[in-house]
């Protein structure tokens, strides 16, 4: 009877303090510089910021094509049969302006006998000036594309918050299923060696005549059933360690796969923190979500478009001026009036009859406003109701935690107790299998249910356009 109790005093020793083998110190990646990494050398990350530099490069390229001064020269000579006709060489600067007019000096070279009537012979000079009046006094196309490359430079950065907020999110999640395994395969882990140690002292046990074959049975059974779940849990963090290399980069775009002794963090795994409440997770979105300001930035765009699009109907009168004189000093004679010598100006006028190419145009661009409006306040709705449902699930996730944990704590007192019986002799092992299965299906709802936690967590943010 001794011999008995001395077994039993063993079992429950190992029972208590079984812990997992492992002969290689683990490396912990903790989730800060997990985080950090994925932003710093992620091929999506990277991507993203090229959404900026391209939207930098064709804010310049448009900046270029409006408002880049140009110089010209245009030269030609004819001769015909022996006979020299006329020679021009004309060298021009054009300075364009954001208010509309453009700005032009320029040389003239020009000779022969037949030169046209219309030309000035020998050397002159110009300065002039040609400037819409009515159409594009206000606004035109060069400073509609210029202050539309300006919100495109802007609304890119918004895009690259969008996709950094999508990949976020999914590290996030791989990481947090990676550690609710990983929690698993150490629980089963734990249980199997538990169940080992149990199974061994009840072979000597009945090899001593002290317990029935059928317990044997009862304690291989219990062994058998561990190990397919500890299997089962290899092989899912394999699979989700797998998942968080997806995001394991390093400089030179060279990517890695996770190290077999990696562990994640598994003391901020069983941290829980207490939400903040909904309407500040919608205020904040409504503010600084980057899908819905990209939104914001269409609409600033497509208010540029109708600007320029009610030009159209508006008469078109362009008035140029330009002011001679003999020789290559344009200001020879600055005495002169501009408008009583040296001086050659001309008006072009053109009034559509019915302007109904400009109301159409002006009239479409409404409607786009109209219907990107529309189309924000659906996004909007449709964000804010997304945010409620994690927000909402986050909170029930946070309770039945709780709950868990408590019926958990139950479980292993009543494994305890039912120990204590087994030891007294006043319960059977299969009564004592059934209690410890129950700690450890406690234990597996508790991992899923923070795993969930964690996930919703993020998704809130997600939601809400907060995950940087």
């Amino acid at each position: 009877m001794k011999h008995i109790v001395f077994l039993l005093l063993c079992f429950t020793t190992v029972l208590a303090k079984a812990q997992p083998a492992n002969t290689t110190k683990p490396y912990k990646l903790d989730l800060d510089a997990f985080i950090g990494q994925l932003k710093q050398y992620h091929p999506v990350a990277k991507q993203a910021g090229i959404l900026v530099e391209k939207a930098e490069a064709e804010l310049l390229a448009t900046r270029g094509a409006f408002m880049d001064p140009s110089v010209t020269f245009n030269t030609s000579r004819k001769t015909f049969d022996g006979k020299s006709y006329f020679i021009y060489n004309r060298p021009e600067i054009k300075l364009p302006t954001l208010f509309g007019a453009d700005f032009k000096a320029g040389l003239e070279n020009n000779g022969g006998p037949r030169l046209s009537s219309e030309e000035s012979l020998g050397r002159t000079s110009y300065l002039g000036v040609e400037m819409p009046v009515l159409r594009n006094l206000l606004f035109d196309k060069r400073r509609a594309a210029l202050q539309q490359a300006r919100l495109f430079r802007t609304q890119s950065e918004q895009e690259r918050l969008i996709v950094l907020n999508n990949l976020l999110l999914d590290a996030y999640v791989a990481y947090w299923q990676w550690a609710g395994t990983y929690q698993l395969y150490q629980n089963y882990t734990r249980f199997l060696e538990v169940s080992n140690e149990r199974f061994k002292l009840v072979k000597i046990a009945y090899a001593n005549g002290d317990r029935a074959e059928i317990d044997t049975i009862e304690a291989l059974t219990q062994v058998q059933s561990f190990t397919i779940l500890q299997q089962e849990a290899r092989m899912k963090l394999v699979g989700t360690s797998l998942d968080v290399s997806n995001f394991l980069w390093m400089e030179k775009d060279s990517s890695y796969l996770l190290p077999e002794t990696a562990i994640p963090d598994t003391l901020l795994f069983t941290n829980l923190l207490q939400i903040e409440p909904v309407e500040n997770f919608i205020m904040r979105s409504n503010a600084q979500n980057p899908m819905l300001r990209t939104y914001d930035f269409k609409l600033q765009a497509l208010e540029v478009e109708r600007k320029l699009k009610f030009q159209s109907l508006l008469p078109y009168v362009n008035l140029k001026y330009n002011l001679l004189n003999q020789g290559y000093y344009v200001f020879k004679d600055v005495n002169a009036a501009f408008l009583e010598n040296n001086y050659k100006w001309g008006l072009d006028v053109k009034i559509p009859l019915f302007f109904r190419e400009g109301r159409g145009d002006y009239r479409a661009a409404k409607l786009k406003i109209t219907e990107t409006r529309l189309e924000l306040n659906n996004k909007r709705w449709e964000t804010e109701n997304k945010i409620r449902y994690y927000h909402n699930e986050f909170s029930q996730l946070y309770k039945q935690i709780i709950t868990a944990t408590q019926a958990y704590n139950n479980y292993t007192k009543l494994l305890r107790a039912e120990e204590l019986r087994f030891r007294n002799g006043e319960s059977t092992l299969f009564v004592l299998n059934a209690r410890e299965n129950k700690v450890l299906e406690t234990t597996q709802k508790l991992i899923e249910l923070r795993i969930k936690y964690f996930k919703a967590q993020y998704t809130v943010q997600w939601a809400s356009g907060a995950l940087r």
